[in-house]
């Protein structure tokens, strides 16, 4: 288990996007233990009010970040009840079909965009002002290794994780030299291998064993190596770093 930090997180307040499981849940109960507060967003609303609860989470929106009018809604709504936003860490994410490319259907191809990359801009444009307006925020998107290397029969995903790749370093371009005396608005975003998580219940054993061969350490990743990543990317540690890249890996990308 990773070191927690006791107080980095203090006077901070979260918005963490697919919170109700995987490294979503971890990123959210880390920023809690380190005294932050946390809004958690995610799809499953019954498994919503059960992970707050056990993480301590001040907040809920179950969404379909997909909807952008619904994600306007919750950004207001957040706003409002924690006053303030400081941290966006953007982990909601399906995987789809596992296909090739000649067969891969169609609606599985759409659903993946609407949430890892349309859904995910919608969040990042709804914080990215209120961000600036206070003169300080940090953005954390979750892409993969995927999205730099592709893996077969996977395209959509890994597209999708290429587009997010892109997106964050547009961002972090954009909001570079920007309220620099009060800490800046910061977007980074960090490309996993892949790690024991419950989005490994959408692929086939198959697609899971071929990942892991893939990874010079010989293993699986585990959800506290990343969200340990994402915190540090996510607090005033990370103040001359934007655009980039982070990868928890475990040796697999080459750049």
């Amino acid at each position: 288990m990773s070191a927690v930090y006791a107080g980095r997180f203090s006077g901070r307040a979260a918005i963490v996007t697919g919170g109700a499981s995987g490294l979503g849940k971890a990123v959210a109960a880390r920023i809690v233990a380190e005294g932050g507060t946390v809004a958690l967003w995610d799809l499953n609303a019954e498994a919503l009010a059960e992970v707050a609860a056990a993480v301590g989470a001040s907040h809920t929106v179950a969404l379909d970040v997909s909807d952008a009018a619904a994600v306007a809604a919750a950004a207001a709504q957040t706003i409002a009840a924690l006053g303030k936003v400081d941290v966006l860490v953007c982990s909601a994410g399906i995987t789809g079909a596992t296909a090739p490319v000649h067969d891969y259907p169609i609606a599985s191809w759409q659903r993946v965009f609407d949430i890892n990359v349309h859904g995910l801009f919608y969040c990042n444009r709804a914080i990215a002002g209120h961000m600036l307006a206070n003169g300080y925020g940090r953005i954390v998107n979750l892409a993969s290794v995927a999205g730099k290397e592709g893996n077969p029969n996977a395209s959509a995903y890994s597209a999708s994780k290429a587009a997010v790749i892109g997106l964050t370093k547009s961002l972090g371009k954009e909001l570079a030299g920007q309220c620099l005396k009060t800490g800046g608005v910061i977007a980074n975003a960090l490309t996993p291998a892949t790690f024991e998580s419950p989005i490994l219940a959408q692929l086939p054993q198959s697609q899971v064993d071929y990942m892991r061969s893939k990874i010079p350490m010989g293993r699986l990743g585990e959800v506290e190596e990343s969200a340990a990543m994402v915190c540090f990317m996510a607090s005033e540690e990370c103040s001359f770093t934007t655009a980039a890249v982070f990868d928890t890996s475990g040796g697999r990308t080459t750049y």
